[in-house]
């Protein structure tokens, strides 16, 4: 094998958060954004479903824990924490763990938001954390399900990470 040639590893997340009642004064934050929609998603942080979904889909594939082992909910400081804060910082302890970030791809499943006339600024921003191209899609799942029902919201991610010509060939 040519020593240029980085073998790709790939890592799947997936986060799913309840929603609060309309009228709680919770935001909702999806896919990095804030939207006007009443009630956001419950969680230790801001529960953005897509961003959550994206770091255990980047620490998968680096085989360097969970969204759980690195912000666990006993950490204060990650508290009301943004998705993409998390989504930044998690991209750099990929790096810091000797790899570099082909992409990651997110499927968002909800009735809400209406996702499609801001999934290009959504995908900048996530971009822009992840300093690596992240897409998104959404859909919906046809009224069966927590997310049908709007109880909540879900998000599936891949991301493809590999070794950094720089970094030492072990095994991990």
């Amino acid at each position: 094998m040519s020593p240029h040639f980085a073998i790709p590893r790939v890592g799947t997340g997936v986060d799913v958060h309840a929603f609060t009642a309309p009228g709680s004064g919770r935001p909702l934050w999806v896919a990095g954004l804030k939207w006007a929609d009443d009630g956001g998603l419950d969680g230790h942080s801001d529960a953005d479903v897509v961003a959550h979904a994206s770091c255990d889909a980047l620490l998968s594939a680096a085989g360097i824990g969970d969204l759980g082992t690195i912000f666990g909910t006993g950490d204060p400081r990650w508290s009301g924490a943004s998705g993409a804060t998390l989504l930044r910082h998690c991209a750099e302890l990929v790096r810091a763990n000797g790899f570099e970030i082909g992409n990651v791809s997110v499927q968002l499943i909800a009735n809400r938001p209406k996702f499609a006339p801001r999934r290009h600024e959504a995908q900048a921003q996530l971009t822009a954390a992840a300093g690596a191209d992240v897409t998104v899609i959404a859909t919906t799942t046809d009224g069966l399900g927590l997310t049908g029902r709007a109880e909540g919201a879900a998000a599936i991610a891949t991301a493809i990470v590999y070794r950094s010509a720089d970094a030492p060939t072990h095994s991990g």
